[in-house]
């Protein structure tokens, strides 16, 4: 009996250390998801050559795709664009440059990759004015480009970790279709104001910045809109979708790359991080609990059931596009083919693979371009020719 009691005397300790390291897991795993996130440096530059204009990167299923990307880098330039694949080999890919690099400029051996490309809305070379979206969070930067049809209005939604610049390389599209775009910014984003805990709520709180931009455009002479989200974004545009009180107004909702289930995109992303069960499990409890949402960061209870569009399918009712790689890479699009599988009726979702998470206008803006071109004239949303 006195040695049992010794042994119980030395494993406490030890079973309490551990329990305490579990919790703390828990609750970093859980911040981390709430937490405005940080452009990560994922991408070694190996060399560049100034004469051919070339640029050499360490290979990854990014830097390997081909089409136009861009690049992230510390040094004379800044952001770079990057163009074709010229040649690859097991550790390396060599790309086209097309940013110039003069001879003698510093570009630091680390960078991240992008899918943005356009930076700027002046990159593209149409009309735009800056404005502001008077929201319940503040006033929230955005910038609108004109069309010629200002009775549709297309509102784009960034996605989680980024700015409105993610959204520019759709804008050209809806412009050919004569249609105003509105590029929005939203709580917590780095660009719109900061929320009392600053951080996310996973579409929860975010989509009542979108509706006021919905109210914007309809005060400004729209009578429809057409929702485009990206990533996080998408899960903001559903939301305002089935919560908006101007949901009547919707007359579309566009996805690219979106987070249809919180869940889903939660457990794939621990099982890539290495996380294993019930660890994911238990930060969506920690996260969905007012007591301990607070503790983890969260300014209120994160709604997994409200943000699960699968299970809300019957709620929606203006017609969707999807668009999805089956090689997203960080947002699987088992939600995606679940919702369409589920409302047929309303959801549009082609095939697209190859392409990594954001990245379907990168790797072949003619298909993503074309798609979304013949979505929004099947649901009779693009000028006719006769009106232009």
């Amino acid at each position: 009996m006195k040695s049992l009691r010794h042994a119980v005397a030395l494993a406490a300790p030890a079973l309490v250390a551990a329990g305490l390291a579990g919790a703390a897991a828990v609750f970093a795993t859980a911040r981390r998801v709430v937490t405005p996130a940080i452009r990560r440096n994922d991408t070694v530059i190996l060399a560049v050559d100034t004469g051919a204009q070339t640029i050499e990167l360490g290979r990854t299923p990014d830097t390997e795709l081909p089409g136009r990307y861009g690049l992230f880098t510390t040094g004379t330039h800044g952001y770079v664009k990057l163009g074709a694949v010229l040649s690859a080999d097991a550790g390396r890919v060599r790309r086209k440059l097309l940013t110039q690099i003069e001879p003698g400029a510093r570009v630091d051996r680390d960078a991240a990759f992008s899918g943005w490309y356009y930076t700027a809305p002046s990159e593209l070379h149409l009309p735009w004015e800056a404005v502001l979206i008077g929201s319940p969070a503040g006033p929230c930067p955005a910038w609108l480009f004109p069309g010629e049809d200002w009775s549709t209005w297309v509102i784009q939604v960034h996605g989680r970790g980024t700015t409105r610049s993610e959204c520019l390389r759709a804008v050209p599209v809806f412009h050919a279709l004569g249609h105003p775009t509105l590029v929005v910014s939203y709580r917590n984003d780095g660009e719109a104001p900061r929320s009392r805990g600053g951080s996310y709520a996973l579409g929860a709180s975010e989509w009542r910045d979108v509706d006021a931009a919905i109210a914007y455009a309809l005060r400004r002479g729209a009578q429809r809109v057409v929702l485009m989200g990206w990533s996080m974004g998408g899960a903001i545009a559903l939301q305002a979708a089935v919560s908006s009180g101007r949901r009547g107004a919707i007359a579309g909702v566009v996805l690219e790359s979106p987070v249809v289930d919180w869940r889903t995109v939660l457990r794939f992303q621990a099982r890539e991080s290495g996380l294993r069960e019930p660890l994911p499990q238990l930060a969506m409890s920690v996260l969905s609990s007012a007591v301990t949402a607070r503790l983890s960061g969260a300014e209120e209870a994160i709604p997994f059931d409200r943000l699960d569009m699968v299970a809300r399918a019957s709620e929606l009712e203006a017609p969707i596009l999807i668009l999805h790689s089956e090689d997203d890479g960080f947002v699987p699009a088992d939600a995606s083919h679940a919702l369409a599988a589920a409302r047929p009726d309303i959801v549009t979702m082609p095939r697209f693979s190859g392409a990594r998470h954001t990245k379907l206008w990168n790797y072949d803006q003619t298909a993503w371009t074309d798609a979304i071109t013949a979505w929004m004239r099947d649901q009779g949303l693009s000028v006719p020719l006769s009106g232009r």
